[in-house]
């Protein structure tokens, strides 16, 4: 197929065409073409106003539901969620049923059909089962495809299974991919414990379950030399501990997710909406400033959705029953803008800097594969059940007003624009 996408704004700092606007003439999935004006027969021409492009987003931490759960989501409608949202690479993670944590698990997943618009990326399970007791076939599964390692959200407790973890990737030059919570510290807490939890009757989680597993895993990466990821970051105080270790030179990157620099703990006042149930908890309102303001100062590495799909009756009951998670892929571009973020803010920590921390090469450049995402950053969009993508439908952001459009994307010789 070729395609002609005119007077685009390409936005790539790794281009010789940054913050120009350009014909791209794409053709058997490869870009053939960038010039001021291009004529050429297209299969499809492309023509919108203020239209942008930029190297396909990427999302590295999505839940994986298929195999086992497929009546939340299966690998298609992950796809068609992610492409609907932008985003040309989605990491996968291990909580599936069989759990990803051979082989096996890792080639069903990466072989996913050629025709999907998106690359599925697996992440390998750390320990069997994703029960923190026993490593995995960590190797195999990083010859077989595998992106990084992570028990996903059942995150490693033993200090002892997860240091032996970073050792061995060290290897390989692999990543492990950790949500910081100690699942020991108020097991049954539903939200944030604070003055909040009290007034809505709720049991509250402590920051201390998510501070000591940062100050720990910090320690681990620093002991290894291994690269550690921490992801779900959600308070102030961790993100002062990770820019402490970056300073200091130990090998950590961090994420936190769409909804934290969105939603509080204040949002839970208003009622008890379940799709707000998440894990790590929502914070404070200084919390989400914090993370805002780490996003904009570099010490947050990357934003992902923690796209979490749940069935309609694990979301329809009461909060304390309430599966966690929400759906973010459909949505994440225009809820980022929501927060005040500035598109190169925005594409820095969604394109560049995931793509450059799990080498995922590409640029807008004449020859280089076409893997881009195209988008209106002035595009006032009513965010309805039909924008998404999803089997499920455990998204807050419904019935919402968001800045920013997606016009679609494509992936090698994939398109849907």
């Amino acid at each position: 197929m070729t395609i002609l996408v005119q007077q685009v704004l390409i936005k790539d700092i790794n281009s010789p065409h940054n913050n120009t606007i350009r014909d791209i003439l794409i053709h058997k999935g490869k870009i053939q073409q960038i010039a001021e004006n291009i004529s050429a027969l297209a299969d499809k021409t492309i023509e919108a106003c203020n239209l942008s492009a930029s190297p396909g987003w990427v999302d590295i931490f999505v839940s994986g539901t298929d195999p086992g759960y497929e009546f939340r989501d299966d690998l298609d409608s992950l796809s068609a969620a992610a492409a609907k949202g932008g985003f040309t690479h989605v990491f996968l993670t291990p909580n599936t049923q069989p759990v990803t944590q051979n082989k096996t698990g890792v080639e069903y997943i990466s072989r996913h059909h050629a025709s999907a618009p998106v690359k599925l990326h697996p992440i390998g399970a750390i320990s069997k089962n994703t029960e923190g007791k026993e490593l995995t076939e960590i190797y195999d599964m990083h010859q077989s495809g595998a992106i990084a390692f992570s028990d996903g959200n059942k995150p490693v407790q033993s200090a002892g299974l997860l240091i032996k973890a970073l050792q061995y990737v060290t290897a390989f030059k692999g990543t492990i991919i950790q949500v910081p919570d100690d699942k020991s510290i108020a097991p049954h807490g539903l939200m944030n414990e604070s003055v909040v939890s009290t007034k809505v009757g709720l049991p509250g989680k402590p920051a201390l379950a998510e501070e000591i597993m940062v100050a720990r895993d910090i320690a681990l990466a620093k002991y290894t030399g291994a690269h550690l990821h921490l992801t779900g970051i959600s308070l102030a105080s961790s993100v002062n501990m990770i820019n402490k270790a970056k300073a200091d030179g130990i090998p950590v990157t961090a994420s936190t997710t769409t909804h934290h620099l969105t939603f509080t703990e204040n949002d839970l006042l208003r009622g008890y909406n379940t799709n707000l149930k998440v894990n790590p908890p929502l914070r404070s309102e200084a919390d989400r400033k914090a993370l805002l303001a780490a996003v904009k100062d570099g010490t947050i590495d990357i934003v992902t959705t923690h796209h979490t799909p749940q069935h309609t009756d694990a979301k329809i009951c009461e909060f304390e029953y309430a599966g966690y998670g929400m759906l973010g892929l459909e949505a994440a571009f225009g809820v980022l803008q929501n927060t005040g973020l500035s598109v190169d803010e925005i594409l820095q920590v969604i394109c560049y800097n995931p793509r450059k921390i799990f080498n995922l090469n590409g640029s807008i450049s004449e020859g280089e594969s076409a893997d881009l995402t195209f988008f209106k950053p002035d595009e006032t969009v009513n965010f309805t059940a039909e924008n998404l993508g999803s089997k499920s439908k455990n998204c807050p952001y419904i019935h919402t007003s968001l800045n920013g459009q997606v016009i679609g994307q494509t992936y090698l010789n994939q398109s849907n624009l």
